[in-house]
């Protein structure tokens, strides 16, 4: 039994190996929902961007206040990364989905005043 458990820490220390033992063990694992793309990527940007853009929009929700938020989607809807919505709601629901909090300072309708499309 020992002598499994050598063998198998040296699969995991050896670095082609390790993509074969990480392969066999993701087929027994659950299927976790992969996260859902940011929805209002311009069709014009590349699949790559994408994702840095997600991300982009993740990390700005979880930290900036409600005037940066907004400032900062006109700058990348001017840019042609992100195409804003027309109403408001529409935006604010995904943008909470994405992360950014609901509560105090983060209400719709202060969103709704700073949100210039």
């Amino acid at each position: 039994m020992e002598a499994e458990e050598i063998e198998e820490a040296e699969i995991v220390e050896d670095g082609n190996t390790l993509c074969e033992l990480k392969s066999e063990t993701e087929e027994n694992m659950p299927r976790v929902a992969k996260e859902e793309l940011f929805h209002f990527i311009h069709p014009s940007v590349d699949s790559d961007q994408e994702w840095a853009i997600h991300n982009e929009v993740k990390r700005l929700v979880a930290r900036q206040g409600i005037q940066e938020i907004c400032a900062y989607l006109k700058r990348l809807a001017d840019e042609k990364r992100i195409l804003l919505p027309q109403s408001p709601s529409t935006a604010y629901t995904e943008l909470v989905r994405m992360g950014m909090p609901s509560g105090e300072g983060f209400k719709e309708k202060t969103f709704q005043k700073y949100y210039k499309r």
